[in-house]
Formats: C-alpha cells, structure tokens, sequence
C-alpha cells in the first residue's frame, strides 16, 4: 500500500474551518430565507451570526488562496491544456461513476501530489473555487450594506438582482456540499478520503492504475 500526502496540514485547516462555517451559513441563510417558517434563533442573531461567518470564510478563502499561490500545490489546480485529452480522461472517469465502480473496476485517475483532482474534479473545483465562491462572498458583501456599497448593487442591477444571484448560489451550495460528502465516501473504504482530509493528509493509492502512458498535464 501506498500512501501519499495529498493534504497537508494548511490545506485541512481551511477545510475544517469551510466545513463548519458553511453548513452555518446555511443553516442562518434557510432561516433568513424562511424567515417565517423556520426560528432557530431571534433574526437579530441569526443575522449578525450570518454575517460574522461570512467574514470568517472569505478570510479563510484568501488562506487558502495565499497558500496555493505561494506553494507548488498549485499544480494541482492546472487545468488540462488539451481538449482531447481532458476529454477522453473525464470520459474514462464518467464511465467508473456511472458503472465501473459498481462492478468493482480500479479508479482510472491516477492519485499523486500535483494529481489529486480526477478531470471531473479538476474542472468542477476551478468553476467553484474561483468563481462561484468570489461570487457569493461579493454579492453577500454587498447585501451586508447595500448603503456603503449602493453605487456597486445599482451597478448590478439592484438588490433584486443581487439578492437573487445570492440565493441562486446559496441553492447551489447546499445541493453541492451533499454531493461532496458523497463523492467522499467513495475510497477504498467509506471512510479514506475523511479520513486523509480530516486527520492524518495521506491518502492511499495502492490501488489506482496508470491512466494512460502519454505526457504529463500539459500546463504542470
């Protein structure tokens, strides 16, 4: 068995710190959505908590960002400069998620330090991780005062606008982050990818084949 650290410890930090902070601002934006229907806390709190997590991820969203910048991990975030060989190795990876791994077949991605995204992961985490988490930090930053920030939410086209692009991403995140915690649990075992992520940062790889034989990422 191999074991390869994929995670290291700044890395899992952030991750802890994004686990718990938006599974809360999710729980305080479905009660600020619903106001009506759902009361965890007075609207008051559930505001103020709202909003003091959301400074607490886009601070630590520029940790992770400073650590990937100024590191060689940012390998990992690479995109594949080839279309067709992006293509065929998400192809290839489509094929295990919709059958392979049912039948037993090995993970055609090949784990490794700057590999640690399949081509379906790579491509997901570049959308979400650079845009769509900028995206909902910035419209909520403008909804936080939509006075100090009135030229810019009129520029967007009103707090309808914004507010609507908030929640639409809210939406997503929420469908996301189950999405996520199911892919998790597809390791060797229902517990390897948490358990690399959360504690130790080695993940196994003794079971994951060469992908192919032809060159490297092209932008590596």
């Amino acid at each position: 068995m191999t074991k390869i650290y994929i995670h290291p410890l700044p890395v899992r930090l952030w991750h802890w710190v994004n686990a718990v902070g938006f599974v809360l601002m999710i729980l305080t934006g479905f009660q600020l959505r619903f106001a009506g229907t759902v009361r965890l806390l007075s609207f008051e709190t559930t505001v103020d908590l709202h909003n003091w997590i959301g400074f607490v991820l886009i601070g630590n969203f520029f940790v992770w960002l400073l650590f990937y910048l100024f590191s060689d991990r940012i390998r990992a975030y690479h995109p594949e400069l080839s279309p067709r060989l992006h293509f065929e190795r998400s192809f290839r990876q489509m094929q295990y998620y919709g059958y392979g791994i049912f039948k037993g077949q090995p993970n055609p991605h090949k784990l490794g330090i700057y590999d640690k995204f399949n081509p379906m992961q790579s491509m997901m985490y570049q959308v979400v991780m650079l845009m769509l988490v900028p995206l909902i930090a910035v419209t909520g930053l403008l909804l936080w005062d939509s006075t100090v920030f009135g030229g810019a939410v009129q520029f967007f086209g009103g707090t309808r606008v914004v507010g609507t692009i908030h929640y639409l991403l809210f939406v997503f995140f929420c469908f996301f982050i189950f999405f996520h915690v199911y892919m998790g649990s597809l390791g060797h075992t229902v517990t390897a990818h948490y358990k690399a992520m959360f504690i130790t940062g080695y993940e196994d790889a003794h079971d994951e084949p060469q992908e192919d034989t032809e060159s490297p990422r092209s932008g590596a």
